[in-house]
C-alpha cells in the first residue's frame, strides 16, 4: 500500500463533495450524452458518441483517483498544532533575503499543493526546508534553480 495522503479538513470535504457530485449529477449527464449520441445512428462514424464515451472514461478515471485518496488519507489535525514551529497545515510568512520580499505560504500535503495559490507541498524542497523551523530561523532552500535563503517572520498553525 502506498503512503497515506495528508489532507486538511477543508480539502477532505472538497473531495467528498466532488465524489458525490460525480456519482449523482455528472454520471447522469454523461449517460444522457451517450444515450443521445446513440440515437444518431451508426456508432462507427459518430463523433458525438466518441466524445461522450471519452467524457465517461475521464469521469471514471477521476472517480477512481478520488476514491483512492479517500481510501488512504491521514487528516491533518489542526487543533493540536501550535504557533512555535512550521507544520503541515499551517501558514508561514517568510522574507526572501535576496529580493527583500515578504511571502506567505501554507504548507499542505501533495494533493493540495498549488504554488500559484500559495500552497506549498510538504515534500517540495521549500516545504521540507521549512518544516520544524521557528520564527527568526534562516532557512536555505536547495532547489533545481539554485539555493535560496529565507528568514521566517511569522508562523500561524491555527
Amino acid at each position: 500500500m502506498s503512503n497515506p495522503v495528508k489532507l486538511t479538513p477543508q480539502h477532505l470535504k472538497e473531495l467528498q463533495d466532488e465524489m458525490v457530485w460525480m456519482k449523482t449529477v455528472r454520471e447522469k449527464e454523461v449517460a444522457d450524452l451517450i444515450k443521445e449520441a446513440r440515437s444518431f445512428g451508426d456508432l462507427s462514424e459518430n463523433s458525438e458518441y466518441d466524445e461522450a464515451k471519452d467524457q465517461q472514461g475521464k469521469l471514471y478515471s477521476r472517480e477512481a483517483e478520488v476514491q483512492a485518496i479517500l481510501d488512504n488519507y491521514v487528516l491533518i489535525d489542526e487543533s493540536t498544532m501550535d504557533d512555535t514551529s512550521v507544520a503541515v497545515g499551517g501558514s508561514v510568512k517568510v522574507l526572501d533575503e535576496e529580493f527583500d520580499e515578504e511571502l506567505e505560504f501554507r504548507i499542505v500535503g501533495t494533493q493540495e499543493a498549488d504554488s500559484m495559490d500559495g500552497r506549498i507541498s510538504e515534500e517540495s524542497p521549500f516545504g521540507k526546508a521549512l518544516l520544524g523551523k521557528h520564527v527568526g530561523d534562516s532557512v536555505k532552500v536547495h532547489a533545481p534553480a539554485g539555493e535560496f535563503t529565507y528568514r521566517i517572520l511569522e508562523i500561524s498553525n491555527s
